[in-house]
């Protein structure tokens, strides 16, 4: 890394730290170079690099921010920049903190929200790391719910009965301003949109209206989570905006913004502690499970699975413990660890199996049904190449799913097609195949183009049969 030319000035400020943290030169270098792989940078600093900064030169682009975060883990309090003597500088690869309080949170996300709302074509090339997982999934687990999320609520005036008001009640402002008091209806009203956006996610693809997402999460949430609110309504404020974080990084993964949706993801799942709702954390997780699974780190995904899986215990409804060991299967599956995935799939098919009618299944749940579960097993075949049983169960997913899961349709019957052609029933699978690379043409959504390019991959040992000759012919007539 290049540095700047040194000043003068010893930084006894950083010396300071340095001490009090009990770091050498090179452990403090070190340090700075593991938190940079977390983020995605390989720094490659050393001991001499700590000599210069404290003889005053400084480091440039977000280094700063960096050691600031080094000596923050270390010494329990957040320190900024300037509290080293260094140069501040925006960490443009912020967001995989997991913040320490409440109010910290509300500002790493909402400075998320900002950067990824105006045109920082950088956010979406940022780079996803594994490293990144490690710090927030294990913050999560040994965490507990903030004691306090409340801003502003005077109680005693809660309390203060009609008749005993001599002032007239203020007529509720239409521009949303800061310390404005959030009521149940502007919850609803976040749960509304979530629902709403969520369902063009599904049948229109992730982006198609994510930037409204941002933008709504901006100029919406933002504000109510800087307004006034008491505890009882703060869970919940935290909870709703905890939801729609996390349908923005989904819809970031959907078009292939991968570092992007990480941040997002970690963010949802801070929130999701300020709201004490520690099921919602562990979808979460299983969400960072699957992009991992399709990033090809089965490990990192197993992790996650069980991470989610410890964190709520053997307390979630039946469904939500399905879903959880589903995900673990996928990461096994991903690996080739045929017993591992077996053992998931069958426990999460237990689980389904004693879903009763009038369970209390939280609403990021209710999805998850049987034709969602013969999805992830036929996903789960595919990739331990047991094409056989990955085509019965695709297809009794395609049977089962409602129309309106548009895009996980698409990527079952890419599996089937898949599962058709390891089976050597390649006028099927190239019929299947055409059919989904005419809805990816239809989707705003990356990973539907990418499942069809993987299918046709797959079929490249075929390329002179006229089937595969006539899937290319009917693909090209699409574009």
């Amino acid at each position: 890394m290049t540095e700047r030319p040194a000043q003068r000035v010893p930084n006894r400020q950083l010396a300071a730290l340095i001490a009090e943290a009990g770091f050498s030169n090179a452990g403090l270098a070190r340090r700075v170079d593991q938190l940079g792989l977390e983020h995605g940078l390989d720094l490659r600093y050393d001991k001499t690099s700590v000599t210069r900064w404290l003889r005053g030169q400084q480091p440039r682009g977000t280094t700063p921010a960096l050691i600031a975060e080094v000596f923050t883990r270390r010494l329990g309090r957040r320190l900024s920049a300037q509290d080293l003597g260094l140069d501040a500088c925006a960490p443009v690869y912020a967001g995989l903190e997991f913040a320490a309080t409440p109010e910290e949170a509300v500002d790493i996300a909402s400075g998320l929200w900002r950067k990824d709302s105006g045109s920082h074509a950088e956010l979406r090339k940022i780079a996803f790391t594994p490293a990144g997982l490690v710090v927030p999934s294990r913050d999560w687990l040994i965490g507990r719910a903030d004691e306090r999320v409340g801003r502003g609520a005077d109680p005693a005036a809660a309390r203060v009965p009609l008749q005993g008001r001599t002032s007239v009640p203020r007529q509720r402002q239409i521009d949303r301003g800061p310390g404005q008091r959030v009521t149940s209806g502007d919850i609803a009203a976040l749960r509304s949109v979530s629902e709403l956006f969520r369902t063009l996610d599904h049948t229109y693809g992730g982006g198609h209206a994510r930037q409204a997402l941002v933008r709504y999460l901006e100029h919406e949430a933002e504000p109510m989570l800087r307004g006034t609110y008491g505890e009882t309504t703060g869970r919940r404020l935290f909870a709703a905006a905890a939801d729609l974080t996390r349908l923005a990084g989904w819809t970031s993964y959907d078009i292939a913004a991968h570092g992007l949706a990480q941040r997002y993801f970690v963010q949802a799942l801070r929130l999701a502690q300020a709201a004490a709702d520690r099921p919602y954390g562990s979808y979460v997780l299983v969400t960072m499970s699957r992009q991992a699974v399709y990033l090809g780190h089965g490990r990192e995904a197993v992790q996650l699975a069980r991470v989610a899986q410890q964190g709520v215990g053997s307390g979630p409804p039946p469904v939500v413990q399905a879903l959880l060991h589903s995900a673990e299967a996928r990461g096994h599956a991903v690996m080739g660890e045929v017993r591992a995935a077996t053992a998931s799939l069958v426990r999460a098919e237990r689980a389904l199996g004693a879903a009763r009618a009038g369970d209390d299944v939280p609403h990021w749940a209710r999805a998850f049904d049987e034709g969602q579960l013969a999805d992830e097993f036929g996903h789960c075949h595919r990739d331990l190449q047991q094409y056989r049983a990955s085509a019965q169960h695709a297809e009794r997913s395609l049977q089962l799913r409602a129309p309106g899961f548009a895009r996980s349709r698409l990527f079952c019957r890419v599996v089937l097609a898949t599962a058709r052609l390891g089976l050597g029933e390649l006028d099927q699978a190239c019929a299947l195949g055409a059919e989904a690379a005419q809805q990816a043409m239809e989707m705003r959504s990356v990973r539907a183009v990418e499942y069809v390019r993987d299918f046709e991959r797959r079929l490249e040992p075929y390329r002179d049969a006229e089937a595969v000759r006539t899937y290319r012919d009917r693909v090209a007539a699409l574009s």
